[in-house]
């Protein structure tokens, strides 16, 4: 759930180093969310796992047989996912690098993990973070992402998306979305910013395809 924009702000670079240096951050639930492990299998071959924190997203998919690269703007949570990799023996690698810059990458993937990533970006960020992602992906290749909905209440937090936004940014000529559901974005209970719906944030659980 990291904000990757480089013109970012110092002081949200350090809000965001805050929630790290942190004993945990709200998002750093340890494991990866459901919505991704009931989508098992359907995530296979080269993923790219974009804003990848503290990498356990990344480290799963590695230890089900995915070659994975996990991408963050941060250093402080990156290290710590190469520590989990060592301790595992497994191995991902690991990028600290601006997500709309993604498309400069020199690989082509099968499939793209985004847990919370999408929802950071202004309209303009999303623009750019869309095309950079079709550059990366060959076609047949999917998204998989999931992020706050416009059905969690409030404004804490990230920006909430709407299903119309969503099919919006992916909609051009090289997108196909193939599910759209809601799903729930779990949280640390009891941590200070981690104030969200009983069992997890209201989000979309989003595939789509590149065609």
């Amino acid at each position: 759930m990291t904000n990757t924009s480089d013109e970012a702000s110092g002081s949200e670079r350090d809000r965001f180093a805050s929630y790290y240096a942190a004993p945990r951050a709200p998002w750093d639930i340890g494991r990866p969310q459901r919505a991704f492990l009931e989508a098992g299998d359907a995530i296979h071959g080269r993923v790219l796992d974009a804003g990848c924190g503290t990498g356990d997203l990344a480290l799963w998919l590695a230890d089900r047989g995915c070659t994975v690269t996990g991408v963050d703007f941060l250093e402080q949570p990156l290290a710590a996912a190469r520590r989990k990799a060592a301790d595992r023996g497994l191995a991902v690698n690991f990028l600290q690098m601006d997500a709309r810059a993604l498309g400069e990458i020199p690989e082509r993937f099968d499939a793209v993990t985004d847990c919370g990533l999408f929802h950071v970006f202004d309209d303009e960020g999303r623009t750019v973070y869309v095309a950079a992602l079709e550059k990366l992906l060959e076609p047949g290749a999917k998204v998989f992402l999931l992020c706050f909905a416009t059905d969690e209440p409030g404004t804490h937090g990230p920006r909430r998306v709407g299903e119309v936004e969503l099919r919006r940014a992916f909609g051009g000529a090289g997108w196909a979305v193939e599910a759209l559901e809601p799903a729930r974005f779990e949280v640390v209970s009891g941590i200070p910013g981690a104030e969200f719906t009983p069992g997890g944030a209201r989000a979309w659980f989003a595939t789509i395809r590149r065609v």
